[in-house]
């Protein structure tokens, strides 16, 4: 079942990744691209192990969801102005994270991130204890 749920959050994660790009056609910064890396591979990786009933699946995607939710938390720290660093876009036309276009629920997208890759986090430490 935590499996199953890590995989449903990452599924979830990752269609609304593709949502926001291809159909609301906002593009990625970069750093939102390196959170992508990591999230969209758990997605498969996750369904499969949920399909084989692997329990030991812990062992390969908590690495990609501790450093995805690493970046996701760098990206919220220059996203809040705790990092001293300013967001520009990445390109004269491309995206700022400091747009309005870049909240859902009122919660800025590196947030969310950063709260999805630490629920996929929390579930497979929850996983780690229980199979070993």
């Amino acid at each position: 079942m935590l499996v199953f749920a890590a995989w449903f959050i990452a599924l979830a994660a990752s269609l609304a990744i593709l949502f926001i790009g291809e159909v609301l056609g906002q593009t990625p910064c970069h750093l939102c691209w390196f959170q992508r890396a990591f999230m969209f591979p758990l997605a498969v990786i996750l369904g499969v192990a949920a399909w084989q009933s692997d329990l030991f699946i812990w062992r390969y995607a908590l690495p990609l969801a501790a450093i995805g939710g690493a970046i996701a938390l760098y990206h919220w720290l220059l996203y809040a102005g705790i990092v001293p660093e300013p967001i520009t876009p990445c390109t004269e036309s491309g995206p700022s994270c400091t747009d309005d276009a870049m909240l859902i629920l009122g919660l800025p997208i590196p947030a969310l991130s950063f709260i999805t890759f630490g629920a996929i986090s929390a579930l497979l430490l929850q996983l780690r204890r229980i199979s070993t």
